[in-house]
């Protein structure tokens, strides 16, 4: 049983608590760079891990995260001007550049102690694979670039990454994506045509034949430890010698992965990054090694990437307010939920959860095997890093060049060693 210290210990991500502190040691994704795109564009409000900055691109292209608030009168940085080379605040025109040294103070004596003595709070902040990347953390631990996830080392036409904001905490969102159990049931599709027949005959029916995950709905769970993480493989049956194995690949501290559904088709994942307690931002990539991605309705058919409001906030156009869009006429004939897309299937049910659920009151089955070893796996490195002060993986980004697969192997073979060289990435 998960106890509700425990689920504290898990949930809670602002300073100095025991997975706010897990994080600070990484690298973490928080902007598109459309949300800065040109020098002296109008800045951002950033909240990450329960703090709340602002983000800005200088005159000369150069990226600065600074703590929101003026450290002269508290004012919002965010109505500052970007303007030669520094924020500006409104108020009273103290000036900061990237790194929070102050460049003008126009209402105080030009020999002000002032100008040297005070700084904002800076955090370093990079734009590396498509991606804005920030590090709260001490600068002596500092990594030293961000993760080598695979969608990062492609060419930009090969890949796509995708924003939304969820209405929970992180690990309800980590939870989902290494939930292989799901995958056949939330997300599955109904025949139409025998709407008078069982829910599960309906399932078989409408999915085509390699469709493991419809046809055999209760894997068997194998959760192998990483440098990295964890490797999961879910195991369903494919024939009377075969099984078929979606390998799932959990990336420290908040990495997912999809295996392909072909050997070419474009791999997927997510990042699950704390905004705070009780908000996600969930940015989704797709990204394909071998060739450009072309336009989205091509390499993202079934929707993982979810529509959102265009005015900055990255919220879903369907969201809790409007139940998500359910149609009640498309869940009673078409799919289990009624919902759109993938992607907002699983955010819709992982809102409806609460902002934190309240783990200590579930009742958990033989298909959480993967979620109870991850809990386990974030606890045992938040609790280890806090006891030592140690924690190697954030200093060797190379570990990340992984993949999920899914793939059909001998009923006698090892699914790590049958999948070994497309778990690689070169």
């Amino acid at each position: 049983m998960f106890t509700h210290e425990e689920n504290e210990a898990l949930t809670r991500v602002g300073p100095g608590t025991l997975m706010g502190d897990l994080m600070r040691r990484f690298w973490m994704p928080v902007l598109l760079p459309e949300e800065l795109p040109a020098p002296d564009c109008p800045p951002v409000r950033v909240r990450l891990l329960g703090e709340n900055l602002v983000a800005f691109r200088d005159t000369n292209g150069r990226l600065g995260l600074l703590h929101r608030f003026c450290p002269h009168r508290r004012v919002d940085l965010w109505f500052g001007r970007n303007e030669e080379c520094g924020l500006r605040c409104a108020y009273h025109g103290w000036k900061f550049d990237v790194e929070g040294n102050i460049l003008d103070m126009p209402a105080e004596p030009p020999n002000s102690p002032l100008r040297s003595e005070v700084k904002a709070q800076a955090y370093p902040i990079v734009e590396w694979g498509g991606v804005i990347w920030a590090y709260l953390g001490d600068r002596a631990h500092m990594p030293p670039k961000p993760p080598e996830l695979e969608w990062g080392l492609v060419p930009p036409a090969h890949r796509h990454i995708g924003k939304r904001l969820q209405e929970n905490n992180f690990a309800q969102g980590v939870e989902g994506g290494i939930d292989s159990s799901h995958v056949g049931i939330l997300h599955s599709l109904l025949d139409p045509e025998i709407a008078d027949r069982p829910y599960r005959e309906r399932q078989r029916s409408i999915n085509p034949k390699t469709s493991y995950m419809a046809t055999d709905q209760s894997p068997r769970f194998f959760v192998r430890p990483t440098d990295y993480g964890l490797r999961i493989g879910a195991r369903r049956v494919a024939s009377d010698l075969e099984y078929y194995w979606r390998i799932t690949q959990f990336l420290l501290p908040f990495y997912t992965m999809i295996a392909r559904t072909t050997d070419t088709s474009p791999i997927a994942g997510h990042a699950w990054v704390p905004i705070d307690d009780n908000n996600t931002w969930t940015l989704t990539m797709h990204w394909n090694p071998a060739a450009p991605l072309g336009d989205i309705t091509e390499f993202d058919g079934s929707k993982v990437n979810v529509p959102v409001h265009q005015d900055g906030s990255y919220r879903p156009i369907n969201n809790r307010q409007n139940n998500y869009g359910i149609d009640r006429d498309i869940q009673r004939l078409y799919s289990t939920s009624g919902i759109d897309g993938i992607g907002l299937q699983d955010s819709a049910l992982q809102e409806t959860m609460g902002p934190i659920v309240d783990r200590s009151t579930e009742t958990l089955g033989s298909s959480d095997t993967a979620i109870v070893a991850w809990r386990r796996l974030m606890l045992e490195k938040a609790r280890r890093l806090r006891e030592t002060g140690e924690l190697d993986l954030p200093q060797k980004p190379e570990l990340y060049r992984v993949r999920s697969v899914g793939i059909v192997l001998p009923r006698e073979t090892d699914f790590e060693e049958g999948a070994r060289e497309r778990m690689l990435v070169a």
